[in-house]
């Protein structure tokens, strides 16, 4: 009978220690399988200062670019740290360097963009990039932060995007390695497809890492900035029915507040039983984003099929 017992205690001993060595491999794996990427942010440059962004815009608009306008999150604030756990900084490298862009967290294995921020062109994908997740401070090494690299097999772009026009500006982009979920990196919540609210009058916020000053570097810290969302008619008024369109969706500039270089791709968001993210930064006036004239989003309600399709994100009904 001891020896019984005696057996039965060794069995069930080994049993726990292998199920604890195996937790522990896993965890293992799991670091190392998050590989620390080094970045030159020195080489790295807002989106908005590629060719490739400006050849979007209009001729009579390309005279601004040599204008040096006012490129921020102009009057906005920073972020506390965790206080936009979506938020990701986005880098795409291209031939003719690396774009700094705003991203969300989709899924663990999916981030939500804007196309011109994976794409030189029409059609010409970035050859690689990295994703940041977790990041208050992007230049320093924060134990929240996660960075995982994807290649342009991952890059899945809007087939519909068209440059000139600004139509379907939106990607998601499949990272190398899946995200690890923590305190400080959570998925956004996107509208259900029953949803068919435009958002006129809600409160919207825009973050990211865009530039702080007129000519200086773009924000290392998350910031962030809030005005009303605006309804479709009211934005054409202020733009023109030729770039404000049903998938569009624009956010006041009231203020001089509003989303400008660096932070293209990035979220914009609602509170509605938390964040709901409404809309990916797109484009803003060329003359500059403190005049007061409205930034434009991509709608994601309007895409939701196309973002269900194209990722392991499951819209809601």
């Amino acid at each position: 009978m001891r020896i019984k017992d005696a057996a039965g205690a060794t069995s069930q001993y080994t049993t726990t220690v292998r199920m604890k060595t195996f937790a522990l491999l896993v965890a293992l794996f799991a670091v190392a399988s998050a590989e620390w990427i080094d970045i030159d942010w020195s080489q790295v440059r807002p989106i908005e200062e590629f060719d490739h962004y400006w050849a979007r815009l209009p001729a009579e608009l390309q005279v601004y670019r040599t204008k040096l306008p006012s490129h921020r999150i102009t009057n906005g604030q920073e972020a506390t740290p965790g206080q936009f756990p979506y938020q990701i900084a986005l880098l795409s490298n291209f031939a003719t360097g690396t774009g700094l862009c705003g991203g969300s967290v989709l899924t663990n294995n999916y981030i939500l963009t804007a196309a011109h921020c994976v794409i030189s062109g029409a059609t010409t994908l970035a050859t690689s990039g990295t994703a940041i997740m977790g990041a208050h401070n992007r230049n320093v090494n924060e134990p929240t932060q996660q960075r995982i690299g994807f290649t342009s097999a991952g890059i899945r772009a809007h087939p519909g995007y068209n440059p000139t026009n600004i139509r379907n500006d939106i990607a998601v982009v499949r990272l190398n390695s899946p995200i690890t979920f923590t305190a400080r990196i959570q998925p956004i919540r996107l509208p259900g497809r029953s949803d068919s609210r435009q958002f006129g009058g809600f409160t919207g916020t825009v973050s990211g890492f865009g530039r702080t000053t007129n000519t200086g570097a773009t924000s290392p810290v998350v910031m962030f900035t809030s005005n009303p969302v605006m309804t479709n008619a009211d934005c054409i008024a202020r733009w023109n029915t030729a770039l404000i369109q049903p998938q569009n969706v624009c956010l006041s500039g009231d203020g001089g507040r509003s989303s400008c270089n660096g932070d293209s791709g990035g979220p914009l968001t609602v509170q509605d039983g938390g964040s709901l993210q409404i809309g990916i930064v797109s484009f803003g006036s060329a003359a500059g984003c403190s005049i007061g004239m409205p930034s434009v989003y991509a709608r994601v309600s309007f895409y939701l099929d196309w973002i269900d399709a194209n990722s392991d994100f499951n819209a809601q009904p």
